[in-house]
């Protein structure tokens, strides 16, 4: 599938795809329909280094590259969804530490989120400002030796389980994204932050979403850089998440043509299989067509990860025409199976619920559109 890996990286693939098919794939189902916390494959994920895998060996991880990390996640996610929701918000909280922290902070959480001992969160959306951080109303105001965070964020992925969140407020209200800085909460060892309860989602029913109210004191060592540096972290641990987001949707819309593929080789109407049909086989050709294309723009965004070299466009493309394009492969699926499709037998009808908030969360496609206008004309 990816070509560019070293061996080692070929042998984590490997043992992923394992972990996968022996592992993920068989639970997904009863995940979904249970609405269970994906947390529960977090001890498997950290013993095989997973969960440290978008970290360098300096901070605890595995160092793997851009490529690896996008094969990775498209695997997992293409056995569950919700499995992958909640690693790669994960990766979003430790992202942040990576590059936003100093070496005090990366030292303090950093090695325990590698090897799965503390499981991350990722604080930014509110429920005034989703597509634009820059209008986000948390504060935090000097207090004492530190600040006063106060404020509420909205949709925020493993909260309910997180041993740390990386919150972003503004400490300058006055000075729009420039005054948007970043700080780390432990919530268990904080007094004023309220945690509420997990929402019930169209998809990705195992990757709990939670609202976070906080009123409460944060040390000055625990801000990520200097006060006013927190939007511009964000925003490039966005453009990394967003290769996570093409590769969840690729994973997952591999899955959907796979099981339309083998339906459509089992299944006979007239007394020959589906798939002898040419409209049929038109369906699975241009699915097949669209997969290559978002795996090609998400492998062309992932391997400038970690090059020093800008991509938010590249990320852009990558997130825009996964994230819709796997839709349309998920519903072709779901159609191809017929009434079938529509019932929970089969696992289409998830992929399809699965797929729905990609083209929406780490800013929705009209945003992703925006983004990659203003690059072109800039």
């Amino acid at each position: 599938m990816i070509g560019d890996l070293n061996s080692e990286e070929q042998a984590v693939i490997g043992q992923i795809e394992r972990f996968s098919s022996e592992v993920l794939a068989p639970a997904a189902a009863a995940l979904d329909a249970k609405g269970q916390f994906a947390t529960l494959h977090r001890p498997a994920l950290a013993e095989m280094g997973i969960m440290g895998m978008n970290l360098p060996e300096t901070n605890g991880g595995i160092g793997l590259s851009g490529p690896a990390l996008y094969g990775a996640v498209e695997t997992i996610a293409g056995a569950c969804g919700s499995t992958a929701s909640m690693l790669t918000a994960h990766f979003l909280a430790t992202d942040s530490l990576l590059l936003g922290g100093d070496e005090a902070l990366k030292q303090r959480f950093l090695p325990a989120a590698a090897a799965g001992e503390a499981l991350g969160a990722f604080a930014l959306t509110e429920p005034m400002a989703g597509s634009n951080p820059a209008d986000m109303r948390s504060t935090a105001a000097r207090e004492g030796d530190g600040y006063r965070l106060k404020g509420s964020k909205c949709f925020i992925s493993n909260a309910g389980d997180a041993d740390f969140f990386v919150v972003y407020a503004k400490t300058d209200s006055a000075a729009g994204a420039r005054g948007v800085s970043a700080f780390v909460v432990e919530p268990a060892k904080t007094a004023g932050v309220e945690i509420g309860k997990h929402e019930e989602t169209m998809g990705l029913r195992g990757g709990h979403v939670f609202p976070i109210s906080f009123d409460c004191h944060v040390p000055a060592e625990n801000r990520l850089g200097e006060e006013g540096a927190g939007f511009r972290t964000a925003m490039k641990v966005l453009d990394n998440g967003r290769i996570e987001v093409a590769a969840q949707a690729t994973g997952i819309a591999r899955a959907a043509l796979d099981a339309a593929v083998s339906y459509a080789k089992k299944r006979e109407v007239g007394g020959r299989p589906i798939g002898h049909y040419q409209g049929l086989q038109w369906m699975l050709a241009d699915s097949a067509t669209e997969l290559a294309a978002a795996r090609a723009l998400g492998l062309q965004a992932a391997r400038k990860r970690g090059t020093g070299e800008r991509y938010s466009s590249e990320s852009a493309f990558a997130k825009l025409f996964a994230s819709e394009a796997a839709w349309r492969i998920a519903d072709r699926a779901l159609q191809i199976h017929g009434g079938y499709g529509y019932t929970r037998d089969f696992p289409v009808e998830r992929y399809l619920r699965d797929l729905r908030i990609f083209r929406i969360y780490e800013g929705s496609s009209e945003i992703q559109r925006t983004i990659i206008a203003r690059e072109m004309l800039s």
